[in-house]
């Protein structure tokens, strides 16, 4: 089950974020026969040979809304089927995430990047302008932030997708809509994207349960950008979103952000691809280009006026949480400032993605990547091998922690009491702070009732706290619990979907800190600290932990003339150990026999050259050990 998201850039007639207990208000009755809806046809963009004249379009027929759902719930197939039905694209057996236009989100079928279509329709007699915004499914918090950016209250319209399947049962997943959100059930409109059954009941519902965006055209310019794209000949294309005014080309535009001046070279709608028009009005969703070139000129959030009208900027985007940090180097040094170059394009195209420069003794000059999940960071590193053939290293994924320091004199030092650490390597001394904070989440698990033994198992495994257990059916069981953020960060969904044999669903929302007895360990090779490996652990597993790391670096490192101690250490005190032995020559090969003391003397000299040979000899990790160690740990 899904929804579309309507933005009402402020206005009355609204539900709150699935809020329990409000009501939609009335809403037509969606399940009589076609025949009893209004006449409503196709308004095609095909009729517009030449620039769009988007003054046709009164702000009382413009509709924006969004269609918002976790990967794979077919948020992209209804796209392509409303853009058929307005006549955007024709309609072909081709047609298949035609607004995901990146290689990563067809190899994938998700939605990674926000892509936005005005579609033309007109339904009685009345020419309508509905922007549709196709969001990411893998971030959640962008969408959420998205719509409070238009100051927009929520209209939902609930749709059940998919009914063609052979297990699918509609009836039932309305019944749970309305237990779990308060939504009458009359109001889920059953259809399937797929087959394109009951799709054009989705439009009509956008028409008439959503509505118009509040806005003033004789105000002067105000407009936001929510998401930008780089094109290396025209620089900069921003989309963007006209809460005031009016904008066309050779208008002359200033960024309240940077207070840099730009004149417009081109404006338009996407209708999925660009399409110039004479002028974009208030109410109205399109791109912008005005020369910008450089990445920091096109911050998302920023507000566009025209040059000596200044207005109030609008509050733009609440700039995203990461939650998962990862460090990222190229794999030969000489890349750095491509790899540079292209991880600024594309923290360009997602700013939810932070970015802090870092180094490595091992691995060289890089960064500290901040990510929203870690299907996000994977999804990021897939973009850089396809879109800039960048081949990088990536560390292991941890999560922000925080210590409270102890003494004024640290205080002063670090100038806060409370400090956040993203990098293990720099975790504080248990002498310098009063307590460790560990970031946790509320956990939702949606799951079929026979698995709920193994499932309450597994969370208990990973140090959750149990807070809530509803029975939404016969059948189902909705499970609420507080995780520690870093228990379920790399590996904790694909063991849910196993033990659940792929039925159980997880979401999660940040639930703030909690004290936890955390503790930094080190990896030690011959007593030398490999700060690249260094993480922080829960004091109780820390020894299944370290054993584990010491286990894969010793079948990863190359052997030696002498032997290796892996080590894993809390502070001085050694936790697990594995050794990896010396190769050895064989001394006594050349001796046919003769005194037994030739052949003592001449293995006591190999064991006296191997001794100083441990204390002098550097032992250096391959890059590749490195990945191979990293990649496994993250897979697990």
């Amino acid at each position: 089950m899904w929804t579309l998201g309507g933005r009402g850039w402020g206005c009355a007639r609204t539900l709150a974020r699935w809020a329990p207990g409000a009501a939609l208000g009335p809403a037509p009755t969606f399940g009589a026969a076609p025949e009893s809806w209004p006449t409503c046809r196709v308004y095609s963009s095909a009729e517009f040979k030449e620039k769009l004249d988007m003054s046709r379009f009164p702000v009382e027929n413009i509709r924006n809304f969004s269609i918002v759902a976790h990967v794979d719930h077919g948020k992209s197939t209804l796209a392509d089927r409303l853009l058929e039905l307005t006549g955007t694209i024709d309609k072909t057996k081709n047609n298949k995430q035609v607004l995901d236009k990146l290689q990563v989100e067809r190899e994938r079928g998700i939605t990674v990047k926000a892509q936005t279509a005005s579609l033309f329709y007109n339904c009685e007699g009345k020419q309508y302008l509905l922007n549709l915004i196709d969001t990411p499914g893998i971030q959640a918090q962008t969408v959420a932030n998205f719509f409070l950016a238009f100051e927009a209250q929520l209209s939902v319209i609930p749709v059940i997708n998919k009914i063609d399947l052979k297990n699918a049962d509609p009836e039932r997943v309305e019944n749970q809509i309305e237990k779990v959100f308060d939504i009458p059930s009359d109001e889920c409109i059953k259809i399937s994207a797929k087959l394109g059954t009951n799709v054009e009941s989705v439009l009509q519902a956008v028409i008439e349960r959503i509505p118009p965006p509040k806005v003033h055209r004789k105000n002067p310019l105000r407009a936001l950008v929510f998401d930008s794209t780089f094109d290396q000949y025209r620089g900069v294309i921003a989309n963007v979103a006209l809460f005031d005014g009016v904008v066309s080309k050779g208008d002359k535009i200033v960024s309240a952000h940077t207070q840099k001046t730009y004149e417009v070279n081109e404006v338009g709608v996407l209708n999925p691809n660009e399409q110039p028009t004479h002028k974009l009005y208030a109410g109205q969703v399109g791109y912008l280009i005005a020369g910008m070139k450089n990445v920091i000129e096109a911050q998302i959030g920023d507000t566009l006026y025209l040059h000596k009208q200044p207005v109030e900027p609008l509050p733009g985007f609440k700039s995203a949480k990461p939650m998962v940090f990862a460090g990222m180097y190229p794999v030969d040094q000489s890349e750095y400032n491509n790899l540079k170059s292209a991880i600024e394009k594309l923290t360009l195209n997602d700013s939810s993605v932070t970015v802090h420069r870092d180094s490595s003794l091992a691995l060289g000059a890089g960064w500290r990547l901040g990510f929203l999940g870690l299907l996000h960071m994977e999804v990021f590193n897939q973009r850089l091998e396809q879109e800039y053939n960048a081949s990088v290293i990536l560390t292991t994924p941890t999560v922000p922690y925080k210590a409270v320091l102890s003494s004024s004199k640290l205080i002063k030092e670090y100038r806060e009491k409370e400090i956040t650490i993203i990098n293990p390597a720099q975790f504080p001394d248990k002498s310098k702070v009063t307590e460790y904070l560990e970031p946790v989440v509320l956990g939702t698990i949606i799951t079929p009732d026979e698995y709920t033994g193994k499932i309450m198992m597994l969370c208990e495994a990973r140090r959750a706290v149990q807070k809530n257990m509803i029975f939404i059916d016969q059948n189902r069981v909705m499970l609420k619990y507080l995780f520690p953020l870093n228990e379920i960060v790399v590996d904790f969904y694909d063991s849910l979907k196993s033990l659940s044999s792929g039925y159980a669903s997880f979401d999660y929302e940040d639930a703030g800190y909690q004290t936890a007895e955390l503790v930094k360990m080190d990896i030690l090779l011959n007593g030398n600290t490999v700060e690249e490996l260094v993480t922080v652990v829960h004091k109780d597993k820390a020894h299944s932990i370290g054993k584990a790391i010491c286990e894969r670096l010793k079948d990863s490192l190359p052997r030696q003339l002498f032997e290796i101690a892996i080590q894993a250490a809390i502070g001085s005190k050694i936790i697990a150990r594995e050794t990896v032995k010396a190769y050895r020559k064989n001394v006594l090969a050349k001796c046919y026999g003769g005194d037994i003391t030739r052949k003592m003397k001449l293995l006591k000299r190999q064991a006296e050259g191997k001794k100083k040979l441990r204390k002098i000899g550097n032992v250096e990790v391959p890059k590749d050990a490195f990945i191979k160690v990293l990649k496994t740990r993250s897979s697990k």
